[in-house]
């Protein structure tokens, strides 16, 4: 932490006292002729001169505490505007727990389960808790349809398992019949195959297996490593609106895309053992009506990899025989926290003011309605009373049972008892009218002794009284953004839970905020008043809740699908989960920053406090932009070895990746400009002033957009000199291992 503000604007101004040591000790030895004209020896080897020294280097000491007073003040000046550090940010995680085995009745993992990393020798595990019941309940299959197109809604629909051809077993659990086509009888991409589960059943979130049997392997032409089909289920009108992946790894797939290869290599018989697929349905899976059908919607549709040659497609259609589900576990939404229930802070002493010390800091956020504070007055007939948090007290009446809660030190207090300005005012008057009479013996006690003008802020728990935290979390920072598969343990004992375990990162975790942090806001705090009128308060306002790393608000204009009168849309940005993706050359997929509804309702209970009335404030995330940049440098004569070229390589990836992100981006890396368009020349410029670089030859860039029906990230082959941007797109740039087209490449001349 720097010990000035230097990062604030800077007014002529000067220290209260700018003397250092050296100045000191010349002054008084410029001192002593005048009042000491017999001292003559002013060698350092004198032991006047060594208590000179002592002295200086003492008041030394104390002019460097002189002068932090401007800097305290300043400290004192953030406490009387309310400002406060923000307290660390708990990261969130998706993970799923897996059963012992299949259960005919329904299980509830409740809230409050806690899972961690596995302890090591150098680091501590990292516990995270459910924040709400898991049900795994049964699947019941109620239509089984197909469609020879993909449509974000499907409307025409066909029914080839026909009751008259199929039989429903098990009460719904299995189907079975003739062998019947999933696809057309020419497959053709799109083709799609639904499922469609009974909406009375709450299946959200669950891992369900389908067992799928056949009569024999047949060959339909694909790859059985890389089949051409995308298992998706229907999530509604949710953050991820449309049809989301829901199969987590390709050896969930056993059926090999229906080419059942396992059986041709491994012996066995299709039709009698069948072969099954995992899938891992996502938490918003909401009954929906396409065509007249009602319930859950899954599918599988074809569609050719972007890995694999589209020439190794299906040439005939996938066949089944019987279909079969059942659930084996259920995921859920975990939030790195450590919980602490009915810890005692003490007994009352019946004064104002008074404070209590929590054992674990920092503090989470609290839930009012199972986090609070009870008090038990002394006595043997007392009932138990419960306290309110509050901000600050300056709003409550001597009667109101609030406390205050410091999130950063753990630190609760009770109302203070303030005294106003007319009774400090009678109290000085008081002390003059003693001392004026203190010879006299006899005093008008009436006519010395102050009004009472003193007032209760929050009540105060009675003495002797017992104080209890019913419950708080403690937790929260970047320890949190944990890799995927690194959640493994279960803290408490599930009788049913055979294991759990994450497939996707902990995100959002967030340090506590530091002085400096909280130092440069004060401007934008001071402009914006904590309300919301002017589109800069908006973004700025947005940027002080959670894990928000930008902002953009803009009004949507007539004929945009967002129009309305008096409607701002606000476009939010959250921190990724890992900083360290560029020095990597990695760079961040736009998934890293897909707004969550935690965070949309956070950003939304934060501003609706602070908005105008008759303000509606519509939260979306950017339509990101991918750009992948093939360039030609020539370097330098004296950098033309291997290490040299290694390193400035490096160094111009991380410079690209950097250069071409929404939140580090553009050449104030304060994120890249929304319709800012990309130049061949940016890169040009990005380029010079690295060392080594000579010249720069062929600039090539490539868009890569999100297809809107597949959802799948296509590069367009046209190199572009000029990318231009929608109001609402924002540039991206990341490498994927699996497409290598995706990411930049520089060439060394």
């Amino acid at each position: 932490m720097t010990r000035e503000f230097n990062f604030l604007p800077e007014l002529p101004k000067s220290k209260l006292d700018d003397r250092e040591f050296a100045d000191l000790v010349n002054e008084c030895l410029l001192r002593i002729p005048r009042y000491c004209p017999e001292w003559t020896n002013y060698n350092p080897s004198d032991p006047g001169v060594t208590l000179i020294e002592l002295f200086a280097w003492l008041t030394d000491q104390m002019l460097l505490r002189f002068n932090e007073i401007p800097r305290l003040n300043y400290i004192t000046f953030l406490e009387l505007l309310g400002i406060r550090l923000q307290p660390p940010t708990p990261a969130k995680c998706h993970v799923t727990f897996y059963l012992t085995t299949s259960f005919l009745e329904a299980k509830t993992i409740l809230a409050g389960t806690e899972v961690a990393t596995e302890r090591t020798e150098s680091e501590e595990a990292i516990i995270f808790a459910t924040d709400q019941d898991v049900i795994v309940s049964q699947p019941i299959i109620k239509h089984l349809l197909t469609s020879t197109e993909k449509e974000l809604t499907p409307k025409i629909l066909d029914n080839p398992f026909r009751d008259r051809d199929w039989i429903r077993e098990q009460n719904g659990k299995e189907w079975r019949g003739r062998e019947t086509n999933l696809f057309a009888e020419q497959p053709q991409e799109g083709n799609c195959f639904y499922i469609v589960f009974n909406p009375d059943e709450p299946i959200t979130g669950n891992v369900i297996v389908l067992n799928i049997k056949a009569l024999a392997a047949t060959t339909t032409g694909i790859i059985p490593e890389n089949p051409p089909r995308l298992w998706e289920a229907w999530s509604g009108d949710g953050e991820k609106k449309g049809w989301v992946p829901i199969l987590v790894k390709e050896t969930y797939d056993v059926t090999e895309g229906f080419s059942f290869k396992k059986f041709a290599r491994e012996g066995g018989i299709a039709n009698q053992e069948g072969a099954d697929i995992t899938l891992h349905l996502p938490l918003n899976l909401p009954s929906s009506i396409f065509d007249t059908y009602e319930g859950r919607w899954i599918r599988c549709s074809y569609t050719p990899s972007q890995s694999v040659n589209n020439d190794y497609g299906y040439t005939r259609p996938p066949r089944i025989i019987s279909i079969s589900v059942r659930s084996i576990g259920a995921s859920s939404i975990v939030t790195q926290s450590f919980r602490i229930e009915n810890e005692i802070l003490g007994e009352s002493n019946g004064k104002a003011g008074q404070t209590f010390q929590l054992q674990r800091t920092p503090i989470l956020p609290r839930n009012v309605d199972l986090e609070y504070i009870l008090v038990t007055p002394p006595g043997e007939q007392a009932m138990e009373e419960t306290w309110s948090e509050v901000e600050h007290f300056g709003e409550s009446g001597e009667e109101d049972r609030h406390y205050t809660i410091d999130a950063i030190t753990g630190r609760v207090q009770f109302g203070p008892l303030i005294r106003e300005p007319a009774q400090i005012k009678e109290s000085t008057q008081v002390r003059y009218h003693l001392q004026k009479q203190r010879d006299t013996n006899i005093i008008d006690i009436n006519q010395i002794e102050p009004q009472s003008r003193q007032r209760q802020y929050g009540k105060v728990p009675p003495r002797g009284s017992m104080i209890t935290m019913g419950a708080y979390r403690t937790g929260g920072g970047q320890a949190g953004n944990v890799p995927k598969g690194t959640i493994r343990i279960l803290k408490s004992a599930v009788p049913y839970i055979a294991r759990v375990e994450n497939y996707q990162p902990g995100r959002g975790g967030r340090d506590a905020e530091n002085l400096n942090a909280a130092v440069i806001k004060v401007p934008q705090f001071l402009r914006t008043r904590d309300r919301a009128v002017t589109k800069e308060d908006f973004e700025t306002l947005a940027m002080t809740v959670g894990t928000v790393a930008r902002s953009h608000c803009s009004t949507p204009q007539p004929g945009e699908s967002d129009y309305k009168p008096g409607r701002v849309r606000l476009l939010l940005i959250p921190h990724p989960a890992h900083d360290d993706a560029i020095e990597k050359c990695l760079g961040f997929h736009p998934s890293e920053f897909n707004l969550t509804p935690e965070l949309k309702k956070q950003v939304n209970n934060y501003l609706d406090e602070r908005r105008l009335l008759g303000i509606e404030i519509i939260y979306k995330q950017p339509e990101y932009l991918g750009v992948s940049v093939q360039i030609q440098v020539a370097l330098e004569p004296e950098y033309d070895n291997s290490s040299a070229r290694e390193e400035i390589k490096k160094k111009l990836l991380i410079a690209l990746y950097r250069f071409l992100n929404p939140i580090t981006g553009g050449f104030d890396n304060q994120g890249w400009p929304f319709q800012r368009p990309v130049y061949s020349s940016d890169i040009v410029r990005l380029f010079q002033p690295i060392s080594g670089v000579r010249s720069i030859g062929v600039i090539r860039l490539y868009e890569i957009r999100q297809n809107q029906v597949s959802e799948m990230w296509e590069r367009n082959p046209e190199p572009r000199t000029e990318i231009k941007l929608s109001p609402l797109e924002l540039i991206c740039s990341w490498s994927d291992q699996n497409l290598a087209d995706f990411e930049h490449k520089v060439d060394l001349l």
